[in-house]
């Protein structure tokens, strides 16, 4: 399933695909389809962020080589994987600030005092590692 080889299999297709609305339309939601699955890839840990995000990359650049003279195949399948990649840039934006957020939520418990270290791995569903790091951090 590798992408950039994939489009090698179209290329003979693509004045087609860009004087059809309805063939790139197909063509389209094969691409989705593929990006659909390395999500899945990503979430079952079979491939990491940065592996996905590379793939994606790349067959943007392989697309938009081969479909330099067809404007519509390069707007559509282009766009869809420049699409992919700032959402996998927003993705880990957003889970960085989940879990700078998290921690933040266990310096306040250990702050506090009240929690052991165990209660505050269990309700932030950090490692109890993770909180005698931040407990370490904040006696610092």
């Amino acid at each position: 399933m590798l992408i950039p080889f994939y489009i090698f299999s179209h290329e003979k297709r693509l004045p087609e695909y860009n004087d059809n609305e309805q063939k790139l339309t197909e063509l389209i939601a094969e691409y989705q389809a593929i990006l659909q699955r390395l999500d899945e890839l990503e979430q079952q840990e079979v491939i990491g962020a940065f592996d996905k995000r590379t793939i994606i990359d790349l067959s943007g650049d392989v697309i938009n080589q081969i479909a330099q003279k067809y404007k519509n195949v390069q707007k559509g399948i282009g766009g869809m994987m420049r699409g992919a990649l700032i959402e996998t840039s927003a993705r880990r934006l957003k889970n960085e600030a989940e879990n700078e957020a998290i921690r933040n939520t266990a310096l306040r418990m250990l702050k506090s005092g009240k929690l052991t270290v165990e209660e505050i791995s269990e309700y932030t569903e950090l490692s109890v590692a993770e909180v005698e790091q931040l407990a370490g951090l904040q006696t610092v």
